[in-house]
């Protein structure tokens, strides 16, 4: 069977990628060896949604009593939050399942493996290998959680974020390795549920890549809700021959000894583009990604690749766009290259950090001169309100030609307001605009008008 587009793997890379194909008039097929919708959908950024929605309103019964109201014997089921979780990951595989159908995009099920010649073979899994060609085949086969030499994962006590998602009983206590979303929003989760969490990060702050500020803010917000925080600290190795974990860890005053039920891994991933027939191919790979242009296309003329497998941000949203872009390339329409400066991030423990654009300490370093607002939470009647003053909201101009250089924010739900930054400084605007954009009140997000007119030196609530 001839294809225009193939694609290998179905993760919010692949099958959107698919999509838009289909809709611009492709034939389109889309190799996949697991689940449709990938790890994104299945094992991470959907069911962990779920797992931190159980975690918050058990959180909220907890504390009941603050909102004015009374509830006896409140207990949790670990295993029906489990369970919640996987039902939601699986009611959107369908949905995908859905979307294929839609969009008449053929799904081959097995491992797919480029060959030379604008062919793939797909070995089902009876092992049984049939060859597919295409005029051009897009490479979407994602990352998984990556192993240290001194962290090798067992499945069991040392364990990677998959098997975090579907513990078969809840620990009593756990180490979490990695302070980045995945690292802690499982200590979050955990810690919320009742187990003893302490996170081990080899940075100076948590959550690293952040603002200084942010950082600062989520370390104190992390240690009140009694999650143990060890910083500029390494796990050195680990001990997996008695009941538990026990591992060594290098601190700056010396070694220590952690004993927990569990340690979990989370220090980032390692693309899959192993047997994938890159080499037979050969497809140019540099410190695990493969080498791609402006429009995902590698060396070989008719391969791409996007995702997770190429430089850039390893995020979901960054893989969708980036497939879309290459097939809107290869379709012939006028599209632009993605600015990766205006990509957000987001971090959904308790409370919710999202960023996008420089940070204050990467804006000095690149020279430009700073006017920089922030606006608490404890002066927004709506988070008072809601009782969820922790937080607030960063926001970073250039004092010469009044540019939005960064917006950074940490609180409740702010992971829904970020958005109102990047399209700010997509269509770039000034500071002067944003301060003039009437926002509505009560809400969280006129902190974000309040913390530009504080770095304007306009600011009303405080």
């Amino acid at each position: 069977m001839k294809y225009d587009i193939i694609i290998i793997g179905s993760g919010p890379g692949g099958y959107v990628t698919g999509i838009r194909a289909s809709q611009l008039g492709f034939k389109v097929a889309i190799v996949e060896k697991e689940s449709l919708g990938g790890i994104c959908l299945n094992w991470g950024c959907i069911p962990t949604k779920a797992l931190l929605k159980s975690a918050q309103v058990y959180d909220y019964l907890k504390h009941v009593d603050q909102y004015g109201l009374k509830a006896e014997a409140i207990d949790k089921d670990f295993d029906a939050v489990i369970k919640r979780s996987r039902g939601v990951a699986d009611g959107m595989s369908k949905g995908v399942q859905f979307l294929m159908k839609k969009n008449k995009i053929d799904v081959i099920n097995g491992f797919g493996k480029i060959k030379t010649g604008k062919k793939v073979d797909v070995t089902a899994e009876d092992g049984t290998v049939t060859e597919y060609s295409a005029d051009n085949i897009i490479i979407a086969t994602g990352a998984r959680s990556r192993e240290l030499p001194n962290l090798p994962q067992d499945g069991e006590k040392v364990i990677g974020y998959r098997k975090a998602m579907t513990l078969p009983k809840q620990p009593k206590s756990m180490i979490v390795v990695g302070s980045g979303a995945i690292g802690v929003e499982f200590a979050h989760f955990y810690n919320t549920m009742g187990t003893e969490v302490t996170i081990v990060e080899y940075m100076p702050n948590l959550v690293p890549v952040e603002d200084i500020d942010i950082s600062k803010q989520f370390e104190r917000s992390v240690k009140k809700s009694g999650i143990k925080v060890m910083t500029n600290s390494s796990v050195e190795s680990v001990d997996t021959s008695g009941e538990g974990v026990v591992a060594t860890v290098k601190t700056k005053k010396g070694e220590q000894k952690l004993e927990a039920d569990i340690l979990l891994s989370a220090v980032g991933i390692k693309s899959n583009i192993e047997n994938i027939g890159l080499e037979d191919v050969g497809i140019i790979v540099d410190r695990d990604k493969i080498l791609v242009n402006d429009y995902y296309q590698t060396n070989i003329p008719g391969y791409y690749a996007i995702g997770d497998v190429v430089p850039g941000q390893a995020l979901a949203h960054v893989a969708s766009a980036e497939g879309i872009t290459c097939v809107e390339k290869l379709a012939g329409l006028h599209t632009e290259p993605i600015d990766y400066g205006n990509v957000p991030g987001c971090t959904y423990a308790t409370p919710e950090i999202a960023s996008v654009g420089l940070t204050e300490a990467k804006a000095k370093e690149a020279g430009y001169e700073l006017k920089v607002g922030k606006f608490p939470f404890s002066a927004s009647g709506k988070a008072k309100a809601a009782g969820t003053p922790d937080g607030f909201v960063k926001v970073i101009f250039d004092a010469k030609y009044d540019e939005w250089l960064g917006c950074h924010m940490i609180g409740a739900g702010v992971t829904d307001m970020i958005a109102e930054a990047v399209l700010g400084r997509k269509l770039e605007t000034t500071g002067h605009e944003v301060l003039k954009t009437i926002h509505p009140h009560p809400t969280m997000s006129e902190a974000v008008m309040e913390a530009v007119a504080d770095a304007y030196d306009e600011v009303i609530h405080l």
